[in-house]
């Protein structure tokens, strides 16, 4: 299994603090045909996160970093990476966030077994300096659609992988900016090429809670995912306050401590 590639795709910004974990948890795959493309955003951090990737990349050339010359937002940073990927699979992760060791050869045989185009895992929820688990694991459903994902995203980007061999490669909404462009991708994804995506019950991601994180505060997000409903879906007033008020309670629930 291990002779075909899998493209990572990292965006970073202000990834300085974290970054060095995420690559190592990545340099610790049991699967070991991968290249990891860093984008750093225009961090406004003198340049303390590009310094880590390069000490990384000097050692390791399946590292690359790529510097953007503008501030692009996590869309635009993602498409970078992806433009210049060359696997059969794309997989997704934050530069903050840390795959376990089995991560890949878990999700390449679980895709296998449903002979699917996209897959996602469980993950665990850890607070952003302890690493200790602040809530507990979120388990993701067995198998997601266009219209439940409508409800509720429960792909988290860094537990995402397909094959693009299936699909093409598949670009980011750049006018989302950093605001509900994952859960854009998804829904454009499930409404064309893909009839559903396969949730993998195993936890096999650590995702890093931080305080600064922008969907980290929902009240925030309430406007973006309206105008996702409305503007991107084109749902009718009615049913985009249906779908917002299940997101809204769902949302609840996952983040009650």
């Amino acid at each position: 299994m291990d002779r075909e590639l899998v493209s990572i795709v990292t965006p970073m910004y202000k990834g300085a603090a974290f970054v060095a974990e995420t690559i190592e948890s990545v340099l610790k795959q049991s699967y070991r045909n991968w290249e990891m493309i860093i984008v750093d955003d225009c961090s406004p951090d003198g340049g303390a996160g590009v310094k880590v990737v390069e000490d990384y990349a000097r050692k390791d050339s399946r590292i690359k970093l790529i510097a953007s010359r503008q501030n692009k937002g996590s869309s635009g940073a993602r498409n970078i990476a992806i433009e210049r990927a060359e696997g059969k699979y794309i997989a997704f992760l934050d530069s903050d966030d840390l795959w376990h060791k089995d991560f890949l050869r878990e999700q390449l045989i679980f895709m296998a077994e449903k002979q699917a185009v996209l897959v996602f895992s469980s993950y665990r929820r850890i607070d952003e300096l302890t690493k200790e688990e602040i809530l507990k694991p979120f388990i993701v459903p067995g198998k997601v659609t266009h219209r439940s994902l409508l409800r509720t995203c429960p792909i988290f980007p860094s537990t995402a992988v397909y094959d693009r061999t299936k699909i093409g490669k598949r670009y980011f909404n750049e006018k989302m900016g950093s605001l509900r462009d994952d859960y854009v991708y998804w829904l454009d994804m499930l409404r064309s090429d893909v009839v559903c995506a396969y949730g993998n019950p195993k936890v096999l991601v650590d995702y890093r809670l931080r305080k600064t994180s922008v969907t980290a505060n929902k009240k925030k997000v309430i406007k973006p995912q309206w105008l996702v409903l409305r503007k991107i879906e084109e749902l009718s007033f009615f049913k985009a306050c249906y779908y917002l008020g299940c997101w809204a309670i769902i949302s609840f629930f996952k983040y009650r401590r």
